[in-house]
């Protein structure tokens, strides 16, 4: 088809759309009256190709019809921009174009809503129909709250009562409606002076109202600035910002008050008339008519003073009106007055001082403060720092020259301006005065103006000595030593004082301390020291004693040292025993150099004179003695037997020269122990026999066995007994236990050897010693055979004798030492615990006699030893009895 005949056929198409639509809203009873109605909702700004709503789907059209169905828009409605229409599908969906509810419905309020609205039409026209499409436009949260103005300002009086409400009529506005619009207001900083509260008035509009919550002063603060907030009730929420001022508005709650209320002036006699002398300043804190000032002088201000100055009652300057006198000084007031509307004037006042007009160099007036004679100044060394010594007027200065005062010289002095007030100076002390180091001081006070002018004036400065320094010792320890024995006021040291200070005041006198004993003098003008009686170190080594140096000033001062006296020792005392005499009691056998007992000696001397040895002048063969400790020691045991007392005299000798020393005498007794058994004179042996008659009567003394023991006491108390019989019949001989006579105690039947072994044991302690002896009684009227009787008492020897011998080391040979190997384990325990040394004795007698005992086996006789010539002289007496029965 041609471009021409295109362009027709639309032609002619345009024109029959146009009759259609003509006649569907001419007339509802056209060919074209089927209708429908669809509403859709979208919410604004969404992105294009976004699908609104499908037309077929909603409508449940069929699509299987043919020709297929057409869906056309109206494309000259304006709505039509913001959608796409499927021709074919009737899906409708948003165009490139953003539908924007704020511009779309700009006209439109919040309770009529935002909607597109759109006419479809379904062709061909056997389908023909025309849809109704409402498109209703949601809002979204896409807009803040925007004030009209960026700075909002309310103004609120500063007498505003708290809780007064001020309308902040410039409120934020949200295109946004519904709950994305402005839902409330609030502060940034409310600076505790305000706060906002909203009102909504009939149509919803919400109005923020500023509410004063303290008291307000302008003068204080005139206005406060800060940031009020509108927030929308969006999603997050979105806000709007804008500065509010707020102004505190005056009102005259303030008077005019001077800055200064004392001004002082000074001006020359010949200052020019008009010019300027001062000027006043009053502060009204309130504004405009309010704070409106004026100046005028007091009622007080007489003519001449008035006439003189003229005061601006605007500005409050005050100039110089009239001519003053220039030659003499002279003091004006002015009290001036500062208005303000309904106000009580506020007082100010103006010192004028008129200075003259002088000429020549300047004078130096002294004015002395301390003690002056014909210009020299006397000051105590005692006086303080900052003392004042004189003050110093400079007269006839110009003030308009400047005017330099100095002082010149050394020492603790200064000369400064005295305070506020001008030319004058005081001269005073920096530090303190010494009248030892410096006596006299001379200075110069110097006033120099600038024209080259230079004035001095000579001040001498002598010092007074006062009484500030005590005496001080060359030594504040006097270490003095002396012998003893020495010499009635021997000197001991000649002490040294010094005191600085001048006159009587740097005399010293000695003394000497309330704790010195009586015995010693110390001179009071030359300080010798000296003790007037003998020492004696023995009774006293060390003196120690307080010494004073004591000044002659007022008020006195003194030290005090410390004086030391030793007492040299001399070799003036012997050694001294504790005892005039010493006696040692000792158990017999106490174990070689066993501490026997100790001699305690004393030496009052010291050093080498009371170093004291010990020596033995006789018995050193057998004892020994500890020089230093004075132990006394047996060189060997010792047997009571042999000697039972030792008299050994001991001399102490001390390490003086020469020597001195003492001599006492030292008595050893020796205690008995049982260490001796008894010893059997009679029977002499054991082979030996007696003849007894068969005839003899019942209670016959028969015989008797005799024994010694050569211990004592307990130890030598002997008692007798048969232990052990043999031939016979039993219990025909009894034994005396104390005197060993033995009796016939029944007729004898029997003819024959009777063998009685006898027991002799002593009543020693811890445990007894013992012998035995055997007694053979021949019953027969003869003796024919003594042969036969022989070898009876040999056959007889299995009876069993025992024999204790002694452990005597000292009156045993080599023989013996063989019969007790045991001898050194007992002088070992001897020497550990003498308590167990009886002990020990018996259970060693005990074994030593069991030894014995087999020993005696492969002997015949028993050899027993006489003790004494005594001893041997009772056995001859014995023998000869025998020897008569």
């Amino acid at each position: 088809m041609s471009n021409i005949h295109r362009g027709a056929c639309l032609a002619s198409k345009g024109k029959f759309w146009a009759l259609c639509i003509l006649l569907l809203y001419t007339s509802p009873l056209s060919c074209f009256s089927n209708f429908s109605h669809l509403v859709y909702k979208i919410k604004e700004g969404l992105p294009k190709g976004t699908l609104i709503g499908a037309i077929s789907e909603d409508l449940k059209l069929d699509f299987s019809v043919d020709p297929p169905r057409l869906f056309n828009l109206e494309l000259k409605q304006i709505s039509s921009q913001y959608v796409n229409l499927n021709n074919t599908t009737g899906e409708l969906y948003t165009s490139a174009q953003e539908i924007d509810r704020e511009a779309l419905c700009a006209d439109s309020h919040e309770g009529q809503g935002c909607a597109i609205f759109l006419d479809v039409i379904i062709l061909p026209q056997q389908y023909f129909q025309l849809v109704k499409i409402k498109i209703v436009i949601e809002d979204v949260n896409d807009n803040r709250p925007h004030f009209p103005v960026d700075e909002i300002r309310v103004s609120v009086p500063e007498n505003a009562q708290v809780n007064t409400r001020f309308a902040v009529e410039q409120s934020a506005v949200d295109p946004d409606i519904g709950i994305h619009g402005v839902q409330t207001y609030w502060l940034v900083n409310d600076y505790g002076f305000f706060t906002l509260d909203v009102e909504e008035n009939e149509g919803g509009e919400l109005t923020p109202f500023l509410i004063v919550t303290e008291s307000l002063d302008r003068e204080t603060q005139a206005e406060y600035v800060t940031d009020i907030i509108a927030e929308d009730g969006g999603s997050p929420p979105l806000l709007g910002t804008a500065t509010l001022r707020i102004i505190i508005t005056d009102v005259n709650d303030n008077c005019p008050k001077f800055t200064e209320s004392q001004v002082n002036v000074t001006l020359f006699g010949n200052t020019t008339k008009g010019a300027q002398l001062a000027r006043l300043h009053a502060f009204d804190p309130d504004q405009g008519a309010n704070a409106q000032i004026t100046y005028a002088f007091s009622e007080r201000v007489t003519r001449e003073t008035r006439s003189l100055f003229h005061l601006d009652k605007v500005t409050g300057v005050i100039k110089l009106a009239g001519k003053i006198d220039t030659d003499t000084g002279k003091l004006y007031k002015l009290v001036v007055l500062a208005n303000g509307p309904a106000c009580i004037p506020d007082v100010a006042t103006v010192t004028l001082h008129v200075i003259k007009v002088v000429s020549g160099p300047p004078a130096i007036v002294p004015r002395y403060i301390a003690q002056e004679r014909d210009g020299v100044v006397s000051l105590s060394e005692s006086e303080q720092p900052s003392t004042p010594i004189a003050f110093f007027t400079i007269k006839n200065v110009d003030p308009r020259q400047g005017v330099v005062c100095l002082l010149e010289g050394t020492g603790p002095f200064r000369l400064l301006p005295y305070k506020h007030l001008k030319n004058e100076y005081l001269l005073e002390t920096t530090d303190l005065l010494d009248y030892e180091q410096q006596k006299d001081y001379e200075l110069t006070v110097v006033v120099k103006n600038s024209h080259g002018s230079v004035v001095k004036t000579l001040v001498k400065v002598q010092v007074l000595d006062v009484n500030d320094n005590a005496p001080v010792f060359k030594q504040s320890l006097i270490d003095v030593k002396v012998e003893e024995n020495n010499a009635p006021d021997t000197f001991l040291a000649k002490l040294q004082a010094t005191d600085e200070d001048s006159g009587n005041r740097g005399e010293v006198l000695y003394l000497l301390g309330t704790d010195a004993p009586s015995i010693f003098h110390l001179d009071r003008l030359t300080g010798v020291l000296t003790v007037t009686t003998s020492l004696d170190r023995e009774e006293k080594e060390t003196y120690r004693f307080m010494v004073r140096a004591v000044d002659c000033g007022t008020p006195r001062k003194e030290s005090i040292a410390t004086v030391v006296v030793t007492v040299l020792d001399r070799n003036d005392n012997s050694p001294r025993f504790i005892n005039k005499d010493f006696t040692f009691f000792v158990p017999e056998n106490f174990p070689g150099f066993g501490e026997i007992g100790v001699l305690s000696v004393t030496d009052a001397d010291a050093g080498e004179n009371g170093w004291v040895a010990l020596s033995i002048l006789n018995g050193s063969d057998i004892f020994v003695i500890d020089t230093g400790r004075g132990a006394l020691r047996a060189k060997t045991p010792l047997d009571r037997e042999q000697q039972g007392t030792y008299y050994l005299w001991i001399e102490a000798v001390d390490g003086g020269k020469p020597a001195l020393s003492c001599i006492t005498m030292v008595t050893v007794l020796l205690l008995d122990v049982n260490d001796n058994p008894p010893i059997v004179l009679f029977p002499q042996s054991n082979q030996s026999y007696m003849l007894v008659l068969p005839t003899t009567l019942p209670g016959t003394s028969i015989t008797e066995v005799y024994a010694v023991d050569r211990d004592t006491g307990m130890n030598a108390v002997i008692a007798y007994s048969i232990i052990k019989r043999k031939g016979g019949e039993p219990g025909s001989f009894d034994i005396d236990p104390d005197t060993g006579n033995i009796t016939l105690k029944k007729a004898l039947s029997d003819r024959g050897l009777y063998s009685l072994l006898v027991k002799v044991s002593d009543h020693g302690q811890p445990e007894p010693l013992h012998s035995t002896v055997v007694v053979n009684l021949f019953v027969n009227e003869t003796i024919s055979n003594e042969s036969y009787i022989q070898s009876l008492l040999t056959r007889e020897v299995e009876i069993g004798i025992e024999e204790v011998r002694p452990p005597n080391r000292l009156a045993r040979g080599p023989e013996y030492t063989e019969l007790f190997p045991c001898q050194p384990v007992l002088i070992a325990l001897s020497a550990t615990c003498l308590g167990l040394f009886f002990i020990v004795v018996s259970l060693t007698a005990y074994i030593c006699c069991k030894k014995q005992r087999k020993h005696k086996k492969k002997r015949l006789e028993v050899e027993i030893p006489l003790k004494m010539k005594t001893d041997m002289q009772a056995m001859d007496r014995k023998l000869m009895e025998l020897s008569n029965i």
